[in-house]
């Protein structure tokens, strides 16, 4: 814990964010492709899943009672070490290098495949915008190869457009979020205020329309929605006073996030039997179904923009943990520098533009169900850590204890675990592979050049410009 506290090499992060604009970055983070994409993909379900109608409620809900034993595993953690890189560091000071490198890596594919399954989302709702208009593009500029198209074009262009928003420094993007999140929330409660009038309480029966089991699956699948306080604690270096305003600003997005989620999909499925729900653009389809096209235009212009905020706390999340793994020498020093702003350009840009491959040549489910298998599994670790360092170093200071020790992050283990069991097994595969590429490559470079090797390169030669 004293070893990271004293690292400086490869150039240090601006400080720029106060607690709104970190409770921002969490609820832009959490609200987006949650709302607008996902909750009505498992509410109607897909060619490998059934519908799960109203119970998409029980399935965000399970997902965030999960989430939230993680979020105060994590409150407790930023409350100590207020450095970059999130669960990655905090493996690293608690459980050691290997397991730190083994979420890092986890974490670096991760966050950059969120951003390509928001940019899919968006692209979603830009279809149904120029639906709504009379205008089309054709289906092999909007849609992965496996959809019937070629190549998402509009995605490709949403990631690198994000990118270069992340890259013009952190006090601006804290600005844009703000003002996005302010935006995202007025348009959810205008959604919610509006689409009550139109709800009929016939489309919530059946409630549960295909079991327990698909709902269990269908929770696994939103969880991607409810993690977004992980990517925003990897700014924790850039903020103020990272140990007093990052544990409020986890458990506050939490809260905002879920009480919005909450009432967001009692309206949808209200709104549209489940059946209907178009699964890529929900509230647009059901405004459209009780009869207004003119709101579903409106709904699908500000979804973009609201989604826009998802994309960049997780751009930021994976360029975080990537400068924070080349600064302890993990990974080559290069990608640790950053410009005279603070801001690590290499490695913006980099993740950006692997983003937009992905989010060009992929479809959505698998994209995110991806994702999840990779945060869950750092939940499952940070969970673990926080037990563990509260034993093994009571004597740090914590300006956040997470209640019931160790209760709460035991149940954030078993519930993690649970919901990884539930994604199908090529989802497993894949990200086996990953973790196996990067093992070796683990063993092959980052060992012999960690900064907790002695006989490391990097305590030889100044780091590489």
């Amino acid at each position: 814990m004293e070893e990271i506290e004293a690292e400086g090499g490869g150039g240090a992060l601006a400080k720029s964010l106060g607690l709104w604009q970190l409770t921002a970055i969490g609820v832009g983070g959490i609200i987006g492709v949650g709302i607008f994409s996902l909750a009505g993909l498992v509410a109607h379900g897909d060619a490998d899943n059934p519908g799960v109608g109203p119970a998409v409620l029980v399935a965000f809900l399970i997902a965030g009672l999960a989430s939230a034993a993680a979020a105060l595993s994590y409150a407790e953690f930023a409350g100590m070490i207020p450095r970059a890189g999130s669960a990655y560091t905090y493996g690293y000071v608690a459980l050691g290098e290997l397991i730190g490198w083994f979420i890092g890596w986890d974490l670096l594919l991760e966050y950059i495949a969120i951003v390509a399954v928001v940019a899919i989302g968006i692209s979603g709702y830009l279809d149904a915008l120029l639906d709504g208009l009379g205008l089309s593009l054709p289906t092999a500029l909007t849609a992965s190869a496996e959809e019937g198209g070629v190549v998402n074009v509009p995605a490709v262009l949403i990631c690198l457009l994000v990118t270069f928003i992340l890259s013009r420094g952190t006090r601006t993007f804290g600005r844009f979020e703000l003002i996005a999140v302010g935006i995202k929330i007025l348009l959810i409660l205008f959604i919610i205020g509006l689409g009550v009038f139109y709800v009929d309480v016939g489309n919530y029966d059946p409630f549960m329309p295909s079991g327990f089991g698909p709902v269990l699956t269908g929770a696994a699948t939103v969880f991607f929605a409810v993690f977004g306080y992980d990517a925003m604690s990897t700014a924790a270096e850039e903020a103020e006073d990272g140990k007093k305003h990052m544990p409020r600003a986890i458990i506050l997005s939490l809260v905002i996030a879920m009480l919005l989620y909450v009432a967001a999909t009692l309206v949808l499925t209200g709104m549209q039997d489940y059946r209907d729900i178009d699964p890529t653009a929900g509230f647009a389809s059901a405004f459209e179904g009780v009869g207004l096209p003119v709101i579903a235009s409106i709904i699908s212009v500000f979804a973009v923009l609201s989604i826009l905020t998802v994309m960049l706390t997780f751009l930021l999340g994976v360029t975080r943990v990537w400068f924070s793994m080349s600064r302890d020498g993990l990974l080559p020093r290069w990608f640790a520098k950053v410009d005279r702003g603070g801001t690590p350009q290499r490695v913006t840009w980099i993740a950006g533009v692997a983003a937009a491959v992905l989010a060009g040549v992929f479809p959505i489910r698998a994209v995110a169900d991806l994702t999840n298998i990779g945060i869950l599994s750092a939940f499952v670790v940070v969970c673990v850590a926080v037990i563990v360092f509260r034993y093994t170093r009571p004597d740090a200071a914590r300006t956040f204890r997470l209640p019931l020790m160790p209760l709460v992050p035991v149940f954030g283990v078993v519930a993690s675990v649970f919901l990884i069991a539930q994604l199908h097994w090529e989802t497993w595969l894949r990200f086996g592979i990953w973790l196996v590429i990067g093992f070796v490559i683990y063993f092959a470079y980052g060992r012999r050049h960690s900064l907790l090797d002695p006989g490391s390169p990097h305590h030889r030669r100044p780091a590489d410009a």
